[in-house]
């Protein structure tokens, strides 16, 4: 049974009735006055949500509230991803409201993500009145039912009096363990008839056990293994950034010695700027960990689920390594791949107790990696990261991007929608913290960018936060510049124009004889632009810039970085015949990587 205390933040602007026994009787609120109220207890200052009938009790609580925040989006998809965005930029738990019917399953796409990228999020909708559920009533939905395979639990409330233990419980569960989003949908009536509110010391939730701490002995298997290991990598997940356990990673690893490779939800979660760090493997990661992956004989997992993005073809992969797997999520451990030392707990604690086995290990055996970093040093020296200028005269996507990393700097938030812009902003921009780049790993998910980048910006308002942006997902989710414009989050986006789906295009040109079907957006390439990115910035009381000129680049960038008046629309007007490379084609192994089209092998996809 788990028993856990929920503590009051110093954030939270009320004292829970009975604290200090300065309250003798509990206090009568409605429903919606108790979510209200949770929200203030568990420290939450801002949310993001769009009203509608079946949540309107809530709304009417949450305008007399000042010590929560309430961003109006426009589309509730937008609010997940903001949420999202939220979350990811500084660990906290992110808050999404909707209503009901529409307004609950225009969430589900952002739930799904925040489920597949363990984000920490926190799904409040509303639903008919519990004597009409069943009935097919107005703007009925089964939310519970539709997200109970999305999230960490759903939640169904029909009762005022339950509304704290159950918001208690849905913080706890989104952001203990592996986090993930929670929803908790409550009925009309239940916001608003009145009860007592009864806030829960402790939460009680049987079942609900996750493991923080490992097993000693597997530490010292791990530890004896990484002493003894003449090829070891470190394969890092998104993980280690969600635990919060980047500082602990550095320790080890530069005790070690060994490389390190990120993936595309790990970034930031290693310095690029280490010599140990070989960059992103995977489907699109850098030769040099891609090659260093196959040829270990050790690998080291650390929050990483062996995802097929990165194995490739899993029979092929790493097809001489033993594996350490360190997740805390037990049903991740030899889900892809057998584990030959399974660890389960919390990647900071498992970590730094690791740091320490080792160092013990390492006094009675010694293995020198000598040898392993000539190989990998010729590794980077034959193949460095870089990319070829388009021959069409239109920008070099690769350069925009790098170049928009290298005139902001690490200390900005990166957030990217999907496609090829998303793995060029992985490659091209170099990450030195972590919760610096925000993007959707797992679902894949246009449209992520802009409002996850919102979010970000409102949760970190001193940085610069860009949205690396295709003119594909741009047009899926660009009506929160106007929730931008009017709440006075001024973000930077940088519209990657290849005027087509990029990565589907990619896809058709390698894969389909260049039968381009349905990819052609016109958006940047014809006589007429539909839409004009830059009017639509306009009207939504943005700056638009448009930049066709490779001398023009820098000077968008640093205008755009330099106003922070309103947000900004850069349309960059790129070469749609440019490629993401390196590239390991789906369904074979990863040592079938090709570094461009010219060296690569024939492949059928499975």
């Amino acid at each position: 049974m788990s028993t856990e205390s929920i503590p009051v933040p110093t954030a939270a602007k009320a004292v829970p009735p009975g604290a200090a026994e300065k309250r003798s009787a509990p206090e009568i609120l409605t429903g919606s006055g108790a979510i209200l109220r949770s929200l203030e207890y568990l420290g939450i200052t801002d949310v993001f949500g769009l009203p509608g009938g079946a949540i309107m009790p809530f709304y009417d609580e949450l305008m007399s509230s000042t010590a929560i925040r309430h961003i109006l989006v426009r589309h509730e998809q937008g609010a997940g991803h903001a949420a999202e965005g939220y979350a990811s930029a500084t660990g906290k738990i992110g808050v999404a409201i909707a209503t009901s019917g529409p307004g609950a399953t225009n969430l589900v796409t952002a739930i799904a993500d925040a489920y597949m990228d363990s984000v920490p999020l926190l799904a409040i909708t509303g639903q008919v009145f519990s004597t009409l559920m069943g009935s097919d009533a107005f703007q009925e939905v089964d939310i519970v039912g539709i997200t109970m395979p999305i999230t960490k639990h759903s939640f169904l409330v029909t009762r005022p009096e339950d509304v704290p233990a159950t918001i208690a419980a849905a913080y706890h569960i989104a952001t203990t363990g592996r986090p993930g989003p929670v929803l908790v949908d409550v009925t009309k009536d239940a916001q608003q008839l009145s009860a007592p509110f009864i806030w829960p010391p402790k939460v009680d939730l049987p079942g609900y056990r996750p493991v923080t701490k490992a097993h000693g002995k597997q530490i010292q298997a791990a530890a004896q293994m990484l002493a003894e290991a003449k090829r070891p990598v470190f394969y890092v997940g998104g993980g280690v950034v969600r635990a919060k356990a980047s500082p602990e990673l550095l320790k080890l690893a530069e005790l070690v010695g060994a490389p390190v490779v990120t993936t595309l939800m790990a970034r930031g979660a290693f310095p690029d700027s280490n010599k140990l760090n070989l960059g992103m493997p995977g489907m699109h990661g850098t030769v040099p960990a891609v090659l260093a992956i196959q040829e270990s004989d050790l690998l080291i997992s650390l929050g990483a689920r062996f995802d097929d993005r990165v194995t490739g073809k899993p029979s092929e992969f790493a097809p001489d390594a033993k594996v350490v797997h360190v997740d805390i999520d037990p049903a991740e451990i030899s889900k892809i791949r057998t584990a030959d030392v399974p660890i389960v707990g919390d990647a900071k604690d498992v970590i730094a107790d690791l740091t320490v086995a080792f160092a013990q290990a390492t006094k009675t055996t010694v293995s020198d990696l000598t040898e392993w970093w000539v190989r990998l040093d010729k590794l980077r020296e034959q193949f460095p990261l870089g990319y070829d200028e388009p021959d069409d005269g239109l920008l070099s996507p690769q350069y925009v991007i790098e170049r928009i990393g290298q005139l902001t700097g690490p200390e900005a938030i990166y957030a990217s929608g999907v496609g090829q812009h998303q793995m060029w902003a992985a490659q091209f921009i170099k990450y030195e913290r972590p919760n610096s780049w925000l993007n959707s790993g797992g679902a894949g998910t246009m449209g992520y960018g802009v409002p996850a980048a919102m979010g970000a910006k409102v949760a970190e308002p001193e940085r610069t936060v860009w949205a690396i942006d295709g003119d594909g997902c741009f047009q899926m989710t660009n009506q929160e510049l106007a929730t931008c414009t009017i709440n006075n989050i001024p973000i930077k986006v940088a519209i990657i124009n290849n005027s087509s789906l990029g990565m589907v295009r990619q896809w058709q040109t390698l894969f389909y004889d260049g039968r381009h079907s349905f990819t052609d957006l016109n958006t940047g390439h014809d006589t007429v632009m539909i839409p004009d990115f830059v009017k639509m910035a306009d009207a939504y009381g943005a700056l638009g810039i448009r930049v066709t000129k490779k001398e023009e680049v820098d000077a968008a960038i640093k205008l755009a970085n330099a106003t922070n008046d309103r947000p900004v629309v850069v349309d960059f007007i790129v070469s749609r015949d440019s490629m993401v490379w390196p590239m390991v084609p789906q369904g074979v192994g990863n040592s079938s990587v090709q570094y461009a089209r010219d060296h690569a092998p024939e492949w059928d996809e499975e």
